[in-house]
């Protein structure tokens, strides 16, 4: 089991396979049905206190009858060491309705909540990463398949350790195209959620420089939902920190 540090690729010459402008944009299924639609994307670089931030941003919707799903997860990821400087969470999942706003201070190891108006500090960790920006971090990992990586850089400690299992290399048919790639299993120390340990979930990387998110299943409580990506435009490269 090998424990890995993004900062020992990332720090002194930040490298990342992606560019600002890339949108990746997906058929979302539950079970064998279409339900909606998906999409991630570096919408650009701004400033977070101070600090040049990519804005990352993540949106699933859709959904079945008796049962909607509308989610969006926005992350601000410092440009130098890949760390979470701010956090935005609206899930909007059936009968439940949840929103949440973090702001994130790596170098003082916490963060807040603003959202449960309690404005006090929590302990948090070195080198955090969150929910929305985990896909673009995972995607920094050098994988090797049989490998498993432990991270303890959640930014709410009581999560970790995060672990990602490389199971092995394959040929997949998504609606984009077809395509060689790494299969992954990534799961937060949480028993809810895409990457909860309940959720069993698998990523589809791309097998090249760009580490795109080809596929992604997961298990939640209404049933299996994928992700298949449809199209995949490419960043202008403006503002970014590693082409």
């Amino acid at each position: 089991m090998a424990r890995y540090s993004p900062l020992t690729v990332n720090s002194a010459a930040p490298r990342v396979p992606w560019e600002v402008g890339e949108k990746l944009e997906y058929d979302v299924r539950f079970g064998r049905f279409r339900a909606g639609n998906g999409v991630m994307e570096v919408r650009g670089i701004e400033q977070v206190r101070g600090r040049p931030a990519y804005h990352i941003y993540f949106e699933v919707k859709g959904g079945i009858p008796l049962f909607r799903i509308h989610d969006v997860f926005q992350s601000w990821i410092d440009t130098q060491t890949l760390s979470s400087l701010r956090f935005h969470q609206d899930q909007d999942e059936g009968p439940k309705e949840r929103t949440r706003r973090y702001e994130i201070y790596p170098d003082r190891r916490v963060f807040t909540e603003s959202s449960d108006g309690d404005p006090a500090e929590h302990p948090s960790v070195a080198n955090p990463i969150d929910d929305g920006g985990f896909l673009y971090f995972l995607r920094t990992v050098p994988l090797e398949v049989g490998r498993t990586y432990t991270f303890s850089n959640y930014f709410r400690p009581d999560r970790n350790p995060v672990t990602i299992r490389v199971l092995r290399r394959e040929r997949v048919q998504v609606p984009a195209g077809t395509f060689d790639a790494i299969v992954v299993q990534p799961t937060v120390k949480t028993r809810s959620g895409i990457f909860g340990e309940d959720g069993k979930a698998q990523v589809w990387l791309s097998d090249d420089e760009e580490r795109v998110v080809l596929q992604l299943k997961s298990d939640l409580a209404i049933g299996s939902l994928n992700l298949y990506l449809k199209s995949h435009r490419r960043g202008s490269g403006t503002g970014s920190a590693g082409r």
